[in-house]
């Protein structure tokens, strides 16, 4: 993706491929402000319970995600988002393979 520019006909789901048995990411921006960063996750695959220092939203843009927050388990669908607070712990899994969006708010 160009700094400033459109991708074509292409969704954001488009920009990133699936892969057997894997996590994949690209960054799409990523500023001292914040970032955006695409994922896909094959079915099964997650990210273990952390915390971050920011505030960060997931806009899931294929399939449903399971978003734990603080231990409470969401189910997240394609086109619907979530907002993680900073210093809260989160967790993410695939029930079924999914692509989100990652914003990652710095200030």
């Amino acid at each position: 993706m160009r700094e400033g520019g459109v991708v074509g006909s292409a969704t954001v789901a488009d920009l990133i491929e699936y892969q057997t048995g894997s996590v994949v990411s690209r960054t799409l921006v990523d500023r001292k402000t914040g970032t955006l960063t695409l994922f896909a996750f094959d079915k099964g695959q997650g990210l273990s319970e952390h915390t971050a220092p920011f505030d960060a939203v997931v806009l899931v843009v294929d399939g449903e995600a399971l978003v734990s927050l603080a231990g409470k388990p969401h189910r997240v669908g394609a086109g619907q988002m979530i907002v993680m607070p900073a210093n809260e712990p989160h967790a993410l899994s695939a029930p079924v393979r999914f692509k989100m969006l990652l914003i990652m708010i710095r200030s």
